[in-house]
This record gives C-alpha cells, structure tokens and sequence, in this order.
C-alpha cells in the first residue's frame, strides 16, 4: 500500500491592492545583529516561576549563549504532570542542569555511540536517554535490552521515569513535551549532544520542503529470526553467547540486536535523521526525527539512532555531564521563539514580507509559518499579526 499524505487547501493569491497595502507598511526599526539561531531560540522558558513535580521550579529557568554555544540551565522537571511509575522507587529530584548545545553541529567523520544516561536534552530542559536500559542478557554486553520493553510498565503518561539519582528522562518521543499532528510539521521538541535538532513525527514528504505532510519513517526493522545466534551485521556468535531464543518471555525487539538498519527502507538514516528543509531551517539542516507507527506506537530507535550523526560537545554526558561551567562569556537571552521572522533579524518587517511572498504557493520551509505545507493567506495573516520587533 502507499503512504498517505496530508495536502491543505488551495491557495488564493493575494490581490495587487492587497499586496500594496502590505508593502507600505512602516518598518519596526532594523534590529542589531545578533547570532541567534534555532538552538537559541526554542526553549521552553519559565519566566513566572512555575513549579511542578514536588514544588520544584519548572523547565528551563535560564538561557545564555555565545558565539558558538547555547547554555540551558534548568532542573530536569517538566511543568506537566508526571508520575506515577510503578515499581519504580526513585522519584525526580532538582538536578540543577546547565548543557552546552552548539549553535553550528558540524557532521562527524567517525560517528560517536549514544552513551547510557543523557544523551540530548528536550525544548522543557529534561534529558532523554538511548534506547538501553543498561543491562544485557546474561550480563554478556551483548544482547542489550530496549528499555522500551524492560522498563516500559514503569513509565508514566507521558513516557518518561525517575532514574537513580533522580533524572527524571524519557527514552522515546515524549507526546506531552509539545502538540504534534499529522496535519501540520511538528515543531523542535529538543536537541541531541551533537547540537541537531530532533522533530517530532511529522515533516515535510520531500526533504526540499514540498509534498504535503507525512510521517517519516525509521529505516530499522525487526529481523526475521527465530534464534538469536547472529548479531545484525550478520557476525556468527559462539554458542556461549547466543540470546535466548524469540519466545513469549523474550518477544522479537526486546533486545536493540533484534532490528536490523535497511538503507531506504523509509525516510531516515541508521542515524534516524535526514537533511531536510523545516521551517526553521528554510536553507536545510541534518535533523533528527521522532519516529512512530502508522498507529501511533513509538518505533526503534525512538528519537538519536545508535550513534551520534554530528560530532558529540563536550560536558554533557558521562559522570558530572550535565553541569557545564561556560568559559566563553555568554550572554543571557530573554527572547522566544519568532517563527515569522523569515530571515532571523529578530524584526518582522517587510524584508520578511517579501520572503514570504516570493515563495507564495504550495511549497513548504521557512515561510511556513503555520506549518501546514503550504505557504499562503494564514501565513500571510501570522506575519501581519506579528509585525515589528521580536520579544
């Protein structure tokens, strides 16, 4: 069967007396130059004290940047609800984050393994970890159990739990971080260590931005096995360290070496990204994408692939990671998002307006302000509706 693909409306131009008004418009006054970038940009700020689990202060509480580098500091706890975790004994507790995110990830030429523990940070300032749980068959390192199996009666509505120590952390696509449908491009829910940013579900079909939107795919699959002898690469293991056998007890995808990676199977690499045009990136950028089923369900590997695409930043992973000391002279940003503001001058005026009309009709990417896939007349009314400087 082919894939279902969601289309908007069609579009109706704007009339010469429309557009005339429109260009007319005063300009708010241009806005100084400033290196701020989605990774700047996207945090979920909690500016009126907010608190959530235990009374502790909620999402991200501060945002500072350099030249190269984004510092969110928070406490690990969300402002939603979450809780209980059965047979779970650890609860969330402040964990006093600061993460270094770069402003420009750069391709890795040897890709790092995602570690156990953090390994990426969501847009609310809670880490997320791998697909591990950090235990193998027979301690063996070898057949290294999902999480999503082995751990899965411990999470909570919003798919994540309490570690030891406290850090409260998803390992898959948490559905309460931010609304994701599948008529409209979801938005950045969080960045991975390298400094990519990782979508929810739901993107433009075509990485140049066109298409309508789909679902994008994981390119692994459980593997047609019965007996678990094989590693994925296809390397004959001795018989002292073969899996159990695929059973009730030990069902296909428990083990992260039940799935194998097939190039092209759907939409991203063993990586789980692609380069692709989002309305945040109108010129492209290597994203990671959160995947699921046609049904919902969340699909290995969940949100980073087994390695890192970009090279990984230092100081947020391994023992003490998380707790960065920033050395480059950060400056605090007090700003938000400012998704009409198409060419990133933190003013909305007419150079965006012309952006915006220039790539009038049925082509999605920076102009795509309500992320429908289709740049048109509720585009054009989001941009109006903001106009002037950003906050």
């Amino acid at each position: 069967m082919g894939r279902s693909v969601l289309y908007g409306d069609v579009m109706v131009l704007p009339t010469r007396a429309t557009l005339a008004v429109t260009l007319a418009l005063v300009t708010a006054p241009a806005a100084l130059a400033q290196s701020i970038v989605p990774a700047t940009t996207q945090w979920i700020r909690n500016t009126g004290g907010q608190v959530g689990y235990g009374g502790i202060l909620a999402n991200v509480t501060l945002v500072r940047h350099s030249a190269n580098y984004v510092y969110p500091s928070s406490t690990g706890i969300p402002s939603y609800s979450i809780g209980p975790w059965p047979g779970n004994p650890n609860v969330p507790a402040n964990q006093n984050w600061v993460f270094r995110i770069a402003k420009n990830p750069t391709v890795a030429s040897a890709p790092t393994a995602t570690p156990l523990g953090t390994i990426g940070v969501l847009t609310n300032g809670v880490p997320f970890f791998n697909a591990l749980d950090a235990m193998s068959y027979n301690n063996q390192n070898i057949w290294h159990r999902n999480a999503m199996y082995w751990e899965a009666g411990s999470f909570d509505s919003c798919k994540g739990h309490p570690a030891p120590g406290g850090v409260y952390h998803p390992h898959q696509f948490p559905p309460c971080v931010a609304a994701t449908t599948p008529q409209s491009h979801s938005p950045i829910i969080g960045f991975a260590f390298d400094g990519f940013p990782i979508y929810g579900p739901y993107a433009y079909l075509n990485s140049d931005g066109s298409g309508g939107i789909a679902r994008m795919r994981t390119s692994y699959r459980t593997r047609s096995i019965t007996q678990r002898t094989t590693l994925p690469d296809g390397t004959q293991l001795p018989p002292n360290q073969y899996g159990p056998a695929v059973s009730t007890q030990y069902p296909l995808g428990c083990f992260v070496e039940d799935y194998e990676y097939v190039s092209g199977l759907g939409d991203l690499n063993a990586h789980n990204v692609r380069f692709s045009v989002t309305p945040e990136f109108p010129q492209g950028q290597w994203c990671y994408f959160s995947t699921i089923s046609a049904s919902g369900a969340t699909e290995y590997p969940y949100l980073v692939g087994p390695r890192y695409y970009g090279i990984l930043v230092t100081g947020n992973t391994g023992p003490g990671g998380g707790h960065v000391s920033p050395t480059d002279g950060p400056v605090t940003f007090t700003g938000g998002p400012c998704p009409a503001d198409l060419n990133a001058d933190r003013v909305i005026d007419s150079s965006d307006l012309g952006q915006l009309l220039a790539a009038w009709g049925v082509v999605g990417g920076g102009g795509d302000i309500d992320r429908d896939g289709q740049i048109g007349p509720s585009d054009l009314a989001l941009l109006l509706a903001a106009w002037g400087a950003c906050s």
